[in-house]
């Protein structure tokens, strides 16, 4: 008799009920809940990023949430360094994991793998943004088919990074974006994990990210980034670029009304939702779905 996978990946949008999902089955398996949401690393951003409550934190083992300080910048490749040896723990234990996060790049290298592609130089980079904005859109996607033409069909219009980053690889390195993303072997072996989608409608998911915004706020969040504000922090860092932290920074700054950047916040969280939910239809297309919570 085949023995059922121990790892469960639960992929899904921001305030679909992932966390919600995954805590009610840790209660009934004794599963570990380990963090695949970028933002939900960083220690600064226990509000911002809805991690989970302390009291949550009692009910189930939670592992790899807010070990990252607001300093630090981490990369897929350092989450997988991180998950992958307490995957490898879990699994010689016989220990039932659950893999919660709504950061699909953290999913697609451990289902897919994860290219390890040469860093590009600056000034290379500069100047194939500088030929984007001067070409424009249409032109430069045709100078990348001619050059990579999986990645030019593949990139969405209007996806100027991933086209910027698709040409400026293939010129750093002699080698198109799509030729090194298939010499990648994903991290988990086909067989080794169930996975599935927490997709709400569309219309509920909307309303659950205005409900959490306005907990987020009576929660702390505005004193949460005035703290971050104290440490005069570069704002490229991933933490300082986080949903909730550029908006409310600029409240405390002077620059809004505390209404302004709620409504700000709001529409952010709407945005990344909608983003997550793209990405994750086009991404993951064959894993079940689950409805989320009424």
């Amino acid at each position: 008799m085949t023995k059922s996978p121990r790892l469960t990946l639960i992929a899904g949008p921001t305030a679909s009920g992932k966390s919600r999902l995954a805590l009610e089955m840790a209660e009934k398996t004794g599963a570990i809940i380990i963090n695949a949401d970028s933002q939900q690393l960083y220690a600064d951003l226990r509000v911002l990023s809805a991690r989970p409550s302390i009291e949550d934190e009692a009910r189930a083992e939670h592992r790899l949430y807010g070990v990252a300080d607001a300093a630090e910048s981490w990369s897929v490749g350092r989450w997988t360094r991180a998950i992958m040896p307490l995957l490898e723990e879990l699994t010689a234990q016989d220990r039932p994991a659950l893999l919660v996060g709504g950061t699909g790049l953290y999913f697609n290298a451990l289902t897919r793998g994860l290219a390890d592609i040469p860093a590009v130089a600056d000034a290379v980079r500069d100047a194939v943004q500088a030929s984007y904005d001067l070409e424009g859109e249409t032109a430069f996607r045709r100078r990348l088919a001619g050059v990579d033409p999986a990645a030019a069909a593949a990139i969405t219009p209007g996806d100027r990074q991933r086209l910027i980053r698709a040409l400026a690889v293939a010129q750093a390195t002699g080698r198109s974006l799509s030729a090194w993303k298939a010499d990648t072997r994903p991290l988990l072996a086909a067989g080794s994990y169930n996975a599935l989608v927490v997709e709400p409608p569309r219309d509920r998911l909307y309303a659950n990210c205005d409900v959490r915004v306005s907990l987020m706020i009576d929660n702390g969040a505005v004193d949460e980034v005035r703290t971050l504000l104290t440490r005069n922090l570069d704002p490229v860092l991933p933490a300082m670029k986080a949903v909730g932290v550029p908006e409310l920074a600029a409240h405390l700054l002077g620059l809004t009304s505390l209404d302004q950047a709620i409504a700000a916040i709001r529409l952010s969280t709407r945005h990344y939702a909608k983003r997550q939910l793209t990405w994750f239809r086009n991404q993951t297309r064959d894993w079940p779905r689950h409805p989320g919570f009424a």
